[in-house]
């Protein structure tokens, strides 16, 4: 097992009726800016109940926030949260409302230009304090440091982190997401499934616990995925289903273990080019990489058949084959196609994606280091 430090500061608030706890962990006097993404919160009540639960607070509402946030309309937040003298940022969304708030806080520090945060990675050594309420379960963004930011007009999509973006508190209360359109609970299972294997399917380091955990979740989500989908308002599913959305990413299962992210790195310029949903991008990449990939992680790939998949028979080789077969299985149950095809992409995008690549410096990915433009594309190919 590597050396490592985690450190993970955010209070969990978990469990029906919690949104009423808002009052005890937003400061008294606090001027919050509520962040929000497309109104379902006002239809489904959850906006409802937040604003009960503050009470006398003075607060203030910005909407439109898009999935895969946009900085142009980040930047509409961080003006508004200036003009109002906001002093508590209170995201209610998903991991999107959430990613962008975190941006939101940071800007609102920060000297210079703040896309310089995504682009020059400028470090982040302050923000404004913030607290989520969890809509819809996928990304761990509600108990990690972590934000990725697009900017439109410039066709880019980025990454930052900094210890000052940890949320103060998240509210998880499964019971909001039971109005979730089908599309949005399978991207969520299968974004929680991605950042898992993101963090264990690399090289063995004896780090055995942490491969018990990462196992443990990826097993509940093919148990429950399915299930979030059949069957709506079944709490024991969509309570599950939220915290192993949240433990997925919130440092503890890659603390001390080697660490990829070339799937999401790939699915990022997918979503920059051609707009689709961000687990969308991870379906597709994620076969293809492993495909690409089988040699360097073929000690983890079959562990992961055995583990995950319970694939005993067979050679080696076929065991990796039919584990690479079942996670396409599972992504395609789940109604997420693998395919760049399916979405009509076709391949003169590559190119345009690869530019892209290069141009974000993203020519040694991978858990080694190792993976060059020239596998990158390979792993395009093998998408289409």
């Amino acid at each position: 097992m590597q050396n490592f430090i985690f450190h993970n500061p955010t209070k969990i608030i978990f469990g029906e009726g919690e949104i009423g706890a808002l009052d005890a962990h937003i400061p008294r006097h606090a001027r919050v800016l509520i962040t929000a993404g497309g109104g379902s919160i006002k239809h489904n009540g959850v906006l409802a109940q937040v604003q009960a639960a503050l009470g006398s607070r003075q607060h203030f509402l910005f909407e439109g926030i898009e999935p895969n946030p946009a900085y142009e309309t980040l930047m509409k937040a961080v003006a508004l949260a200036r003009e109002k003298n906001i002093d508590f940022l209170l995201a209610v969304g998903g991991g999107s409302v959430i990613d962008g708030t975190k941006f939101i806080a940071a800007a609102l520090k920060f000297k210079g230009e703040p896309w310089d945060i995504l682009s020059k990675q400028t470090p982040v050594t302050q923000a404004m304090p913030f607290g989520t309420v969890l809509t819809l379960p996928a990304t761990g963004s509600e108990m990690n440091c972590g934000a990725v930011i697009s900017y439109r007009a410039r066709g880019d999509k980025l990454v930052f982190s900094s210890e000052a973006t940890f949320p103060v508190f998240s509210i998880l209360d499964p019971t909001v997401t039971y109005s979730l359109p089908p599309r949005q609970v399978a991207n969520g299972v299968v974004d929680a499934f991605v950042h898992i294997v993101e963090q264990y399917l690399t090289y063995p380091v004896d780090a055995r616990v942490q491969d018990r955990f990462a196992e443990g979740l990826l097993l509940t989500l093919t148990e429950i995925g399915p299930q979030a989908l059949a069957e709506p308002h079944n709490y024991a599913v969509r309570a599950n289903l939220m915290w192993t959305a949240t433990l997925a990413l919130n440092g503890l299962i890659g603390a001390g273990v080697p660490q990829d992210w070339a799937t999401h790195m790939l699915g990022h310029e997918l979503t920059a080019l051609h707009g689709l949903d961000h687990a969308q991008t991870l379906a597709i990449v994620l076969p293809a990489l492993l495909s690409v990939r089988r040699e360097s992680k073929r000690d983890k790939l079959l562990q992961y058949a055995t583990r995950v998949w319970h694939i005993t028979e067979g050679t080696a080789d076929e065991r990796i084959t039919a584990g690479i077969a079942a996670t396409r299985a599972f992504f395609e149950k789940m109604t997420l196609p693998t395919h760049l095809s399916d979405y009509q992409i076709k391949p003169a995008s590559i190119a345009i994606l690869m530019a892209k690549l290069e141009e974000h410096g993203m020519s040694a990915l991978g858990e080694r280091e190792d993976m060059t433009l020239a596998i990158s594309r390979q792993v395009y190919e093998r998408a289409l």
